[in-house]
């Protein structure tokens, strides 16, 4: 009996943080799509130009 009691002790305490990181995660979709909608034409033009600069071996 006093196994199984310090085992549910220990399961309460070993929770964790659940709510800390659906915020965490939901904060940086947010972020994301923040810079996304305000940087997305230059990141794509940026990308593009990146990608076209490139040359082949001995080019």
């Amino acid at each position: 009996m006093m196994v199984e009691a310090r085992y549910r002790l220990q399961a309460q305490r070993d929770r964790g943080d659940v709510p800390g990181w659906v915020l965490i995660t939901l904060m940086t979709a947010g972020i994301v799509t923040l810079l996304w909608s305000v940087a997305g034409d230059l990141l794509k033009n940026l990308f593009t130009n990146a990608v076209n600069g490139v040359s082949g071996p001995g080019s």
